[in-house]
């Protein structure tokens, strides 16, 4: 009976850890070319991935280095190639193609070579596609697309063209599509001139902008030819930081999940629950031994994240603890060892009806995966932050200081929520070094703080007592 008891206990506590684990999910079908070429750079056949439903069909979208193939999925195990568009620029000097729809327009563009902004009419399909707009007058290369639907607004991301020089962000309006109209071009927030807005996430006029070695920033776009900065965490800001590369904002719209692109770096949950206090509250990765293990794109739908990560292929996170992430899924894509290089998964895409993911390997191709559930109705733009309000933000509020003006010229205003006891307030920039100190004697509400004539415009971190640290944005 005692024998019994114990492999009855074993049993149970394998069958607890196998539930834990991650599943793999199943493979579909897979699609490729053979008759494409890698690029010069990477040996990346393919690229980025989207996803389409039209009338009845669904499409997998898939860039590469001659240009973008349309796959017909609707049924998901025999993919068929139904449309194919070539690329302005094509072959080995491809290594970036990005793309986002919009009603009945997609928007195709590359980063490399003599290329184009392409808008694709879909309006007809399955019977046919149309090319509606292929020139270079508005830009030639970019290197990431997001369209804010609610705004009708496309961002460019890192644009060269156009008649502009080079700008780390660009937005275009839209509404009249297929002709479109640059609104504005951006390469100073808040007073720091960025080199590169890498990729972003863009919700209600709100964006959330990847920027390299620069950071990340929370920019208000709502007036477009005056935005504002809500947040800014530089990478010696937060913690295993690296090369900013891409996120998306999670469903409750107080977290924002991003990834450092960046050998062995881990990703991160940044809660930007509230203005001027972003930070990055959990680390997680792929549970890969390798230190060339490396994260590319994110996207979030409901709450699942799924992370296309080079070498470790696809992996999927549970986001009902936001503070937790944990993986439950995965799929291999590549074969290749980990090493000091770029290969592997690149793109995903979960939004499709069926609720099949969409996979895209830089070297073999497109991934049709059966989802860990049925479609959530979500799509790439569907979050709604309006009433994103939480006890985490009212809690915090009650304890946040007011600074105004903003950005300031020649002082700093300080308002408490109530009446405090100050003893000391100091400014930091964002290096971390003190560049200004004031002694404040006695209890208080309101502060005025005089500036040095020599500091410079910029972001900076005012902490008082030993509080945490609230942004302030100098312009003169």
């Amino acid at each position: 009976m005692r024998s019994l008891l114990i492999l009855s206990l074993v049993a149970i506590n394998l069958y607890l850890y196998a539930q834990d684990e991650p599943q793999e999910l199943e493979l579909l079908s897979h699609w490729e070319d053979s008759t494409l070429v890698g690029s010069f750079f990477f040996d990346n056949t393919y690229n980025e991935v989207w996803g389409i439903e039209r009338n009845g069909h669904e499409y997998a979208i898939i860039g590469s280095t001659a240009g973008t193939h349309f796959i017909d999925m609707t049924d998901p195990k025999n993919p068929v190639e139904a449309f194919f568009i070539k690329g302005n620029e094509s072959g080995n000097r491809i290594i970036h193609r990005d793309y986002h729809d919009l009603g009945d327009y997609l928007y195709a563009a590359a980063d490399e070579g003599n290329s184009t902004l392409q808008i694709i009419d879909l309006s007809k399909l399955p019977e046919e596609i149309k090319v509606v707009y292929d020139s270079a007058n508005l830009f030639n290369r970019t290197h990431n697309l997001f369209i804010d639907e609610s705004q009708q607004r496309l961002y460019t991301f890192a644009t060269s063209g156009g008649g502009l020089s080079y700008s780390p962000l660009r937005i275009y309006d839209l509404s009249k599509s297929p002709r479109i109209e640059l609104v504005a071009a951006f390469s100073v927030f808040g007073g720091v001139r960025v080199g590169h807005v890498h990729d972003g996430y863009v919700q209600d006029n709100i964006a959330y902008l990847n920027c390299g070695n620069d950071g990340f920033f929370i920019i208000d776009f709502t007036d477009v030819l005056d935005p504002q900065v809500i947040d800014y965490l530089s990478t010696s800001n937060y913690p295993e930081s690296g090369y900013n590369h891409s996120g998306w904002l999670g469903s409750d719209c107080n977290h924002y999940y991003m990834a450092d692109e960046t050998w062995g770096k881990p990703m991160k949950v940044v809660d930007v629950s509230t203005p001027g206090e972003a930070e990055v509250i959990s680390l997680f990765d792929a549970d890969s031994d390798s230190p060339f293990s490396i994260p590319h794109n994110q996207v979030v739908a409901c709450d699942y994240l799924y992370a296309s990560y080079y070498y470790d292929g696809l992996q999927i996170y549970d986001l009902s603890d936001p503070k937790n992430p944990m993986r439950v899924a995965y799929f291999s894509t590549s074969k290749k060892d980990h090493r000091d290089n770029y290969e592997g998964a690149w793109g995903v895409y979960p939004f499709l009806p069926s609720g099949n993911i969409l996979v895209s390997d830089m070297q073999t191709g497109l991934f049709i995966l059966k989802g860990i559930e049925d479609s959530c109705n979500a799509t790439a733009s569907s979050i709604n932050c309006e009433d994103s309000t939480t006890s985490t933000k009212e809690s915090r509020a009650e304890n946040r200081l007011k600074i105004y003006p903003q950005p300031s010229n020649t002082t700093i205003n300080v308002e408490l929520p109530n009446p405090q006891q100050i003893e000391l307030l100091r400014l930091f920039n964002l290096q971390g070094q003190l560049v200004q100190t004031w002694q404040i004697d006695g209890m208080t509400q309101t502060i005025e703080l005089p500036l040095h004539r020599t500091l410079p415009n910029g972001i900076y971190n005012l902490v008082l007592n030993n509080n945490k640290a609230q942004r302030v944005i100098i312009m003169r």
